[in-house]
């Protein structure tokens, strides 16, 4: 295979759709060996290596990474992408809800990683890429829950950058604005306007649009690059400009009994 992975075999944790399955499929057109983990493996495509997992469960997560490892032969690079969403203000999750995102979008993070460390340590190109989002960075409403998850996935990438840069492993982040998946697609359906939701989710990224799950692929497989050697505890944003562009507002146009004549104008 050619491409900058060739030779490389890459784990994707949520990989079965959406932005997993985009990253994985990039991995592979660019040479990777590459294993989709996920609840529901079965969507999975040819050459991609379909395995099921569950990253709640410390056992499911080291079969898993086991497997992927001895069938593809190494592990390389991991991206962590496993994740859910949750709504709501602090008000609204329960305790149990709270405990349950968490432990999907963070503590699975450190379940799969902690099993692909020792093949990672054997690697001369190890990368870990961490999908988080723009919620880490900027106050969104009504997503208290997911919010904390990811602002805990961020500084959780920069800490591990900083343990095991001298191991000759590479920690990034992609931080997606948000992205037309099917996830978001079933929030859409389930707001009370559904085309007025998106019009609104269009209207907040400077873009106009929503992020692609290929856009937010590319990031990954450029983090994840042996190119990219010298990139590590880096937060990169694919997030439509929301994350540092405030953009002016057009100023209405006033009528003409509401203009103000230039000689008032310049009065001290």
């Amino acid at each position: 295979m050619n491409g900058e992975f060739a030779g490389l075999v890459a784990v994707v944790t949520g990989g079965g759709s959406g932005i997993g399955l985009a990253a994985a499929r990039l991995l592979a057109d660019r040479g990777a060996a590459v294993a989709c983990l996920d609840l529901d493996p079965s969507g999975v495509p040819d050459p991609l290596l379909g395995v099921e997992c569950d990253v709640t469960d410390a056992g499911s997560v080291t079969q898993a990474v086991t497997l992927a490892a001895d069938r593809l032969g190494a592990l390389d690079v991991l991206v962590n992408n496993a994740g859910i969403g949750a709504q709501g203000s602090v008000e609204a999750n329960s305790d149990d809800e709270w405990h349950r995102v968490l432990d999907v979008n963070v503590v699975g993070i450190v379940r799969v990683t902690r099993a692909a460390l020792p093949y990672l340590r054997a690697s001369s190109c190890a990368a870990i890429v961490n999908t988080c989002s723009i919620a880490a960075t900027a106050g969104l409403p009504n997503r208290a829950l997911y919010s904390a998850t990811k602002g805990a996935v961020q500084s959780l990438t920069l800490a591990m950058a900083a343990d095991h840069v001298g191991e000759g492993i590479r920690v990034n982040c992609v931080n997606p604005g948000t992205v037309d998946t099917p996830w978001v697609r079933r929030l859409l359906d389930s707001a009370g306007d559904p085309a007025a939701e998106l019009t609104a989710l269009r209207a907040r990224q400077p873009i106009g649009r929503l992020v692609s799950a290929a856009e937010v692929a590319t990031a990954i497989a450029y983090l994840a690059s042996p190119l990219a050697a010298s990139t590590t505890g880096t937060v990169l944003a694919v997030d439509g400009g929301m994350h540092g562009l405030r953009l002016r507002q057009a100023a209405p146009t006033a009528s003409p009994s509401e203009s103000v004549p230039t000689s008032e104008l310049r009065k001290p």
